[in-house]
């Protein structure tokens, strides 16, 4: 079991109140509370959520994964100097890197091989979210971009720090838990903070709006992608 991360370390009370981060996080409070009081997030600290829930959930989240790397990919080769350029195609290195080992693990534990995963569809709220980011990194600029990727990084700290603190250790899920908990992700947050708030200092105030626009709409749909995994949503026909 893995050490709790301090809340300080990606807390918006740890940044400027001018800061984007700062702002984006007071804005979009209630949803966050929402995301972390959900079902599925009640239950998967309980150690109660169904396998089959948690089963759709992972099998989901490994094709998000994909995408959220192909944004963060675009979103190294908009960014304005090398350090950053270095830091978004890291981050798109490790998002798979998660796949294959955190995903891959749960994968074996409940029998679900490389045919099952691709012949797996995309749920309709995983779609959604995944054609979010990659329309977004495409045709929007850089500052925006980063303000849609911000909420992945965050919210699943935040959740996975919260819902450390009231897991039992033999939680079936804890291996999830510990990943999302521990402070290799809480850095990647930090750091991914740092860029945004970054970015937005020297954004324009229409490129701000869109960014905050585009933050709440990712936060919004961070909360369908876990509601779907819930209801093992699936397209009707």
């Amino acid at each position: 079991m893995t050490d709790p991360v301090p809340a300080e370390t990606f807390s918006a009370q740890a940044f400027s109140a001018q800061a984007f981060s700062a702002q984006a996080w007071a804005r979009n409070a209630e949803a966050y509370e929402a995301i972390r009081t959900m079902p599925f997030n009640a239950e998967l600290a309980a150690g109660s959520l169904a396998r089959a829930r948690f089963i759709h959930y992972i099998v989901q989240d490994a094709h998000y994964l994909v995408g959220f790397s192909r944004a963060l990919a675009m979103a190294a080769a908009k960014a304005p100097n090398p350090d950053r350029m270095v830091q978004f195609a890291r981050a798109a290195e490790t998002a798979i890197v998660v796949e294959r080992s955190l995903h891959g693990g749960f994968f074996r534990d409940y029998g679900i091989d490389a045919a099952t995963f691709a012949d797996t569809p995309l749920s309709p709220p995983c779609d959604h979210y995944v054609s979010y980011l990659l329309a977004t990194a495409y045709a929007e600029p850089y500052e925006v971009v980063l303000g849609a990727l911000l909420p992945c990084f965050w919210i699943y700290a935040e959740i996975g720090r919260d819902i450390f603190s009231r897991a039992r250790a033999d939680n079936p899920y804890r291996a999830w838990i510990d990943t999302y908990a521990g402070e290799d992700f809480a850095q990647a947050v930090a750091e991914m903070i740092a860029a945004t708030d970054e970015a937005a200092a020297g954004a324009s105030p229409d490129v701000r709006a869109r960014m905050h626009n585009a933050y709440a709409q990712a936060t919004r749909l961070e909360y369908l992608f876990w509601d779907g995994a819930y209801r093992e949503a699936c397209w009707p026909v």
